[in-house]
This record gives C-alpha cells, sequence and structure tokens, in this order.
C-alpha cells in the first residue's frame, strides 16, 4: 500500500469532522437565542408575570412569536445546510425551501418590532434602532437575492448571500459573547455601550462571513456555467 493510498482515506475523514464541527458550532450558537425564545413563548402561553420589560411581548404577541418561531427554523436548519454531506444531497434544497422563508419571517418581525413595540431603555441604544432595520433589510435582501441566483444556476451569489444573511440571524448568539465578559468584568454597560456591543455581534459575524466567502473555491455547479477561456492561436 503506498503513502498516497493511505493519505487519502485521513483526508477525508479530516474533511468530514471539519464539516461536521462548522454545523454543529453553528448549532450551539445557535441554541442562545432559540432556548431563550422558548422560554419567551412559555411565558406568554403561562400568561404572566408582566413586567415593564416585557409588557410589550404580552401586549402584541403575535410578532415576537412569528419572529422566535422564523429565527429558530432559520437557524437550526440553517446550521445543517453548511454541512458539505447534506448540500450533496437533495435534502439540502428541500430544507432550503423552509430555511428561506423562516429567514424572511425573522427578518420581517424583527423589523415590524423595531418599528411599533416600545423600546424600554435597557434593551437599546442610539442609533441601534436604524442598524436594526438595516440589517434586516439586508438580511431579507440577502435572501431574495440568493433564492434569484440559485434559480438560474449561480450557486457562488447564492451561497455567498444566503451566509451573510445566516450570519445577521446568528448576531443574538454572538451577542451573548461580547455582553458577557463585558458584564462580568465591568458592569451593565450605558446606553453607547450597549449599542456598541450589539454591533460587535453582527460585525463578528460578518467579517467571519465575508472571510469563509473569499476563501471558498468556486462550486462544481457555478465552474460549470463560467464561460472556458478562450484557446490560444495555433502556432504557424
Amino acid at each position: 500500500m503506498t503513502s498516497h493510498s493511505l493519505a487519502a482515506p485521513r483526508a477525508t475523514v479530516r474533511g468530514t469532522w471539519r464539516g461536521r464541527l462548522v454545523p454543529a458550532g453553528l448549532i450551539a450558537l445557535s441554541l442562545v437565542p432559540v432556548i431563550a425564545g422558548a422560554a419567551r413563548v412559555s411565558q406568554l402561553a403561562g400568561g404572566g408575570p408582566v413586567t415593564a420589560a416585557n409588557a410589550r411581548f404580552f401586549d402584541s404577541p403575535v410578532p415576537v412569536i412569528v419572529h422566535i418561531v422564523g429565527s429558530s427554523v432559520f437557524l437550526l436548519l440553517g446550521a445543517l445546510q453548511f454541512a458539505p454531506e447534506l448540500r450533496r444531497r437533495t435534502w439540502h434544497r428541500r430544507a432550503g425551501r423552509l430555511v428561506a422563508p423562516a429567514g424572511l419571517l425573522s427578518a420581517g418581525s424583527a423589523a415590524w418590532m423595531t418599528l411599533f413595540y416600545p423600546l424600554p431603555p435597557e434593551v437599546t441604544g442610539p442609533g441601534l434602532s436604524p442598524l436594526r432595520l438595516v440589517l434586516a433589510a439586508v438580511m431579507a435582501g440577502g435572501i431574495v437575492v440568493a433564492f434569484a441566483a440559485i434559480r438560474r444556476g449561480d450557486v457562488r451569489t447564492h451561497r455567498a448571500w444566503m451566509m451573510r444573511a445566516y450570519a445577521i440571524g446568528l448576531g443574538a448568539g454572538t451577542q451573548v459573547l461580547t455582553f458577557l465578559p463585558w458584564t462580568l468584568l465591568v458592569g451593565a454597560p450605558s446606553p453607547v455601550g450597549h449599542t456598541l456591543l450589539m454591533a460587535a455581534g453582527w460585525a463578528i459575524n460578518l467579517t467571519v462571513a465575508e472571510i469563509v466567502i473569499r476563501r471558498s473555491p468556486t462550486p462544481r455547479a457555478a465552474r460549470s456555467a463560467l464561460p472556458s477561456a478562450p484557446s490560444a492561436p495555433p502556432l504557424s
């Protein structure tokens, strides 16, 4: 048995584990907002207690429930879309038919709540509402662009914009990591600090997404759609 024949299975095993670690990590990060959302739904279903911090949810529960359900489906199923084994199967396409609408519901309900919910000072800060609206629009627009791209066979554009939309949707998970050290070391952030820590979560996710997008090889389907380079003229 040659060294090449031994190296191939080892490389395959490493690639398989690496491919599983990414969705596993994303699911772990998604569990933070998913569990918090489930607790919120349970609180609404149980009927209390109503406080100044959650009164808006009891006064108008539909938008927050739509946001929790849409975000949970988008984050958990979306994480599995990063698994190479599933991308090569029909499961990826079928799951995408749930992931995309769920992402639109998540982004749309986030924008609605930003516009129409009376936000208490402890969950907002200067400039945070416009930032939320911009990111919700980018997330929804990215999903629409990704859908249009895959319809015409442009896999590279589809992957890039779905990654960006997912990075925005996963902001609530990363924001726990930005708030927790600050709160433990400094205490509750000021309104300006709240905005900056929230923005940092989205910025981290989008930066990682752009690095992955730029380093990813051109998908096979996209390569086959690219025009071939013109051949050199024959030598005389």
